[in-house]
């Protein structure tokens, strides 16, 4: 990154302006949107130099100085063959992307394809990329029983007539988008009476084997190596659909090869890796440019990797990116999976004022903002929302989260349907609605919601953690305890995490394994307290110079005394008792860090403690720890009538 420099600046900006192009052309709208916003955000040294901060009108622009280059509108095809083929298309193209614009998926693919290609269901086996053999899909969220058997064993053909890949690729993609919109209009109501998530999109099935076998005649052909990427893109989707996440991967990776500025194929890669191993293991098979650092980025905040090395790249992105928008999302977001609320949501307060019609990510705002319990901000972010898009997901979001914050609960749920109806994979949506369906004691209907949140993206803690914590109402702590190890296992560094996993090999009478995810807790809560804001990773628990949660010290005691270990519990309990003074020197109080003070759970700590001594004859010490118990208020008759049975018990002793 220390080289760039002004000719890598323009030649980067070109590439990012052809990447819009490209993107425009083929009706990848998102990711032309990305491209260009990025684009925008370039830091060219040319900026100035080229003059660009003067009025185009003004005299004082030399009339001599050759005027700047302005990117083409239609991208060229270095293949002759395929600009032969485009040049020849390119009245049908134009109506078919007419129509495309139009949102008639039907019409355009007619331009270009007949409209016999086979619908129905995928079947559970989908083309192994290499030797086109049928591969078994790998387990996954599908609910088919799986026992469908593909009809014939014989490699498919190419039916598609001879086209340019642009061509085909919009004919193809159409199909796709048109199967994506009948899905859409025979799904039932939201978590209706009929609707079992299981409508599919029908067009899948005969994309499959028409990509297979249009990609198996390349192959024979020899010229493989030709393709440009958009196709390969597609048939990842596809498989990805169908379940076939490994054979996806090979096909997203050779299409971010071939064409890396497309993002919309990153995101679809990033939807696959389950956790950061994954990452790690595809990264060497990625082109090696900068659009391989910003996914590992991406991937590493949407794997809640808050580490070092991801600030570093971002930052060494921002240097090169210093207005992107998206990558400023990412710090953001990054510092709320670190719980510095504070520094996200200025932020993202900072991205509105910047770009107030800007409706991404707004939904991550307000959870950030509810979470802060910031009600007029939120209340005022929610009104700007819904002037500016009142139907776009995250603005229902936005407004969902406000009336939750009103504990309106009902209300909340409606505007969080009102996203799904909207987009149907809008994560935010079901975990959030999950969260509301908890509240009004509907354990049913959140189970549901959030199995259809873990459907739409299994890297989602909240809706493992929100499972867990269904079940356990529901007291099937078996299921619960295997939910909260699914998001504990995504958030190893949040304590909350396996404090309720600690909890829950508890009630199954495990108390072990129970001490043993208590302190998991305890060296998560030093991940966070460690003075940084990328957490100092510490692998003990001595290693934190901060309070330790008295409740987690305080339950990891009553384990040992479920253990008859008495004097492992009575350490613990001191220890829960010390957290009220905060770290540092007894003789120096100065020297002494902000401590808890006395809580409930240090109360009850003092009287467990009192209890023991008294119980192995230290009179003393427990009257000294009553007599605190009367001062603080806490546990004050139990503490009154121990004091009482001391006195009684030390009378006794002197006569």
């Amino acid at each position: 990154m220390a080289a760039f420099n002004k000719k890598n600046a323009e030649q980067l900006q070109a590439t990012l302006q052809d990447a819009v192009v490209r993107c425009s052309e083929r009706c990848l709208y998102q990711s032309a949107k990305w491209a260009a916003e990025l684009s925008s955000s370039l830091n060219t040294p040319a900026d100035l130099s080229n003059g660009s901060d003067t009025d185009p009108d003004s005299p004082m622009q030399d009339l001599e100085q050759s005027p700047p280059s302005v990117p083409t509108v239609v991208s060229s095809n270095p293949n002759p063959e395929e600009a032969r083929l485009e040049a020849h298309e390119v009245q049908k193209y134009l109506l078919a992307k007419s129509y495309f614009d139009c949102r008639e998926y039907d019409r355009c693919a007619a331009v270009f394809l007949p409209s016999n290609i086979a619908r129905g269901p995928l079947l559970p086996t989908s083309p192994n990329v290499k030797t086109g053999t049928p591969t078994r899909a790998v387990k996954g969220k599908s609910r088919d029983s799986g026992h469908t058997k593909p009809t014939s064993t014989l490699p498919s053909r190419n039916t598609f007539p001879r086209l340019s890949q642009k061509a085909l690729f919009l004919a193809l993609y159409a199909k796709y988008m048109s199967g994506e919109k009948r899905k859409d209009e025979e799904s039932e109501m939201i978590l209706g009476p009929a609707d079992a998530g299981t409508t599919i999109n029908r067009e899948l099935v005969g994309l499959g084997r028409g990509l297979e076998g249009w990609f198996a005649e390349q192959a024979a052909k020899g010229t493989h190596e030709d393709t440009q990427g958009w196709l390969e893109y597609l048939y990842g989707i596809v498989l990805a659909k169908g379940k076939t996440e490994e054979d996806a991967k090979r096909w997203l990776i050779r299409s971010v090869h071939r064409c890396p500025y497309n993002w919309g194929a990153w995101l679809e890669l990033s939807e696959l890796l389950g956790s950061v191993e994954e990452l790690q293991q595809i990264v060497p098979e990625l082109p090696q440019n900068i659009m391989t650092l910003i996914f590992h980025l991406y991937a590493s905040q949407e794997l809640y990797q808050s580490t070092v090395q991801t600030y570093q790249q971002l930052s060494e992105l921002q240097r090169i990116f210093p207005e992107s928008h998206f990558l400023k999302t990412q710090r953001a977001l990054l510092h709320y999976h670190s719980k510095d609320f504070d520094e996200a949501e200025s932020i993202f307060a900072a991205l509105l004022h910047a770009d107030p019609h800007r409706i991404d990510s707004l939904d991550h705002y307000s959870n950030i903002l509810y979470v802060m319990s910031a009600r007029p901000k939120l209340a005022f972010l929610a009104q700007f929302a819904t002037a500016t898009d009142k139907f776009r997901p995250e603005t229902c979001c936005v407004v969902g989260n406000y009336y939750s914050l009103k504990s309106e609960h009902e209300k909340a749920v409606m505007y969080f349907r009102r996203a799904l109806t909207l987009d149907r994979n809008f994560l935010s949506a079901w975990t959030l609605m999950g969260h509301e369906y908890v509240e009004m004691k509907n354990t049913h209907a959140a189970i549901e919601s959030y199995r259809r949140a873990v459907d739409v993206n299994r890297k989602d803690y909240r809706a493992w953690y929100g499972l867990g914590q269904t079940y356990e109402v529901l007291e099937m702590h078996l299921y619960a305890l295997f939910y909260y190890q699914r998001a504990a296992s995504l958030r190893p560094y949040d304590p909350k995490m396996w404090q309720a996993v600690g909890s829950c090999y508890d009630k199954v009478g495990k108390p072990l394994q129970s001490i043993k995810a208590y302190k998991r807790a305890l060296v998560a809560g030093s991940y966070y307290d460690s003075g940084s804001s990328f957490g100092s990773g510490a692998t003990n628990v001595e290693s934190t110079s901060g309070v330790l949660d008295p409740e987690t010290l305080y339950q990891i005691a009553l384990m040992h005394e479920k253990l008859k270990d008495i004097d492992q519990a009575a350490s613990y309990m001191e220890m829960t008792l010390a957290q009220e003074e905060g770290p540092g020197d007894d003789e120096d109080d100065e020297a002494r860090g902000p401590g808890t003070g006395v809580t409930n759970t240090t109360s009850k700590a003092r009287m467990w403690l009192a209890r023991w001594e008294f119980g192995r004859g230290g009179l003393a010490r427990a009257m000294e720890l009553a007599n605190e118990l009367c001062q603080d208020g806490v546990e004050v008759e139990e503490a009154k009538a121990l004091i009482r049975d001391l006195r009684a018990r030390m009378e006794a002793e002197k006569s």
